[in-house]
Formats: C-alpha cells, structure tokens, sequence
C-alpha cells in the first residue's frame, strides 16, 4: 500500500510520545529486559531515537513500504549499530529482535482507536506496519548474526596466536609447541611467528614439538613442511619431536618424505641434538 494513501505516518506523529510511552513501559517490564547489560537511560533514548526515525521514514518513504529504499537508510543504520553493541555486549538473538517487535502492540493500538469505524482500513494499516517492524525485526537478527560470528573469527584468530607460543629454550635454540589440530589458517600462524621470533633472536635451530597434535595426515605433514622450507629459507634448521610409533607408521603409510629433516621422539631428545649442532653439552655439576 502507497504510504501516501496510508494512515501510519500521521498516527504514527500524532501518538508519537504515548507510542514511546507504552513501548518503554512494555520493554521495561519484559522478562527478557536485560538491566545487567543495559541502563534504563541507554534503553530509553534508543528508543526515542528509534521512533524518531521510523516516524520520518515513513512520511518520507516515497509512496512505498519499502524498507530498503534511501528513505530508510537511517533506520537501517541505527538498527546496524544497536545490534553490532548488543551482540558484542552479550544479548540474544532473540533479546535484540524484541526491541523492534515490542514496537508493534503501541502502534496497533493507536490504529485500531483511529480506524475502528473503518476494519478495511485498519487491517491495510495493520498489515503494512506490521510488514515494516517484520522487516527491520529480521534486519537486527541477520546482522546480530554478522556481529557474532565476526567476534567469534577474532577470537579464533586470538587463540589461534595465543596457543601456538615461540619460546627460546637457549640462546639460539627456539621450541614450538603445536597443540591441536594442525589445519591451513593455523599452519599460517604458526609459520610467522616462528618466522617473527627467528628474526627478533637470530636463532640458528627451531623444534617443532607435535607432541600435542592428536592426528597427522598427509596434509598436515605438507604443513609441518612448508614450515620447515620456510624457516630455512631464514637460516634456521628445523628439528621436529613427538615423533610417536602411530605417527611414525602414519607417516610411513602416507609415503610423505621426511629424510631431510632430523625427526626425534621426544622434545628432550631434539632439545639434546640442538645442543650438539651448537657446540655445546650439558654436564652434572660436581
């Protein structure tokens, strides 16, 4: 239905500070009001902000009902930002939706006090406001969704980094430990910070522990030797340990090739053979 022709948007402005009114009253009393992560203050001037610009989209949304149309831009916009803040503050899925579906009981009842002699009309009305709020309802939940999983790809990345520590066992000897799943986006992690940690300390030898890696197929052997090429191309020899029987069969199964690279069972045993290409020994002291 035209917006020209509609009655929405003058009882929309008419209302517009009972509509708020009521619409705060039903959030502030809903089960799912969440006062832990939202101040009543912060609740209430989105809200009025909201209101605001529904009201002037819709008297300016150029004879249609499209949502999408430039009329509707800072509405989108608005939304945009509250579900990004929300899902990064903790809501729901569901508690972000609410915030525009509670606006509909306050608008249909203002429609059906205006246009109770007229039930042709107020189901017109009824239906495209209710299609509006349906609209931007599912707008908040799809980028509440974009939000989520945006945070959860940063926190990934962060454990990511945080589990694939590069520590120097001895002036020029440096150990990673791999723990978990040895997968393409963490052979990447793992090969610059080892890369990084070889430039900052000049070391010569690198142990690659995959005492922690549960699995070793034929793709994470190719991983464990793009690393291995990469640290030589820096100047560093690489020695890998963890080295268990059902790895070594494994490995064998495959028929991937590990003749150039020195292979112990144990990170003591590579950390002992570091020490020997450096020159050094570990004695008792008497």
């Amino acid at each position: 239905m035209a917006l020209e022709r509609a009655k929405t948007p003058e009882i929309v402005q008419k209302y517009e500070s009972e509509i708020l009114s009521e619409w705060m009253r039903s959030q502030m009393s809903a089960t799912s009001l969440r006062r832990d992560l939202l101040k009543d203050d912060e609740l209430r001037e989105q809200s009025r902000a909201f209101l605001g610009l529904f009201r002037k989209a819709l008297q300016s949304g150029n004879g249609t009902a499209d949502v999408n149309g430039p009329a509707w831009n800072e509405v989108r916009d608005l939304l945009g930002d509250l579900s990004r803040s929300r899902a990064r503050l903790g809501f729901s899925p569901i508690e972000t939706a609410t915030f525009v579906f509670s606006l509909k009981q306050p608008i249909f009842d203002r429609l059906r006090k205006e246009l109770a002699t007229d039930p042709e009309k107020l189901a017109d009305e009824t239906w495209m406001a209710s299609g509006i709020l349906d609209h931007l309802g599912l707008l908040t939940t799809e980028i509440y969704q974009r939000s989520r999983e945006q945070v959860i790809a940063r926190q990934q990345q962060e454990m990511l980094e945080l589990s694939t520590p590069v520590v120097e066992l001895w002036g020029g000897v440096l150990a990673l430990p791999l723990i978990g799943t040895l997968d393409s986006a963490r052979t990447q992690v793992v090969m610059e910070s080892l890369l990084q940690k070889i430039v900052e300390t000049g070391a010569g030898i690198a142990v690659i522990d995959i005492t922690g890696v549960p699995t070793v197929d034929t793709l994470v052997a190719q991983h464990l030797l793009k690393t291995v090429a990469a640290a030589r191309l820096m100047g560093a020899e690489c020695i890998i340990s963890g080295i268990r029987p059902q790895i070594a069969q494994t490995i064998v199964h495959l028929g991937v090739e590990l003749n150039d690279v020195i292979t112990k069972a144990t990170l003591a045993d590579a950390f002992s053979i570091a020490l020997d290409r450096l020159g050094l020994t570990v004695t008792r002291r008497a």
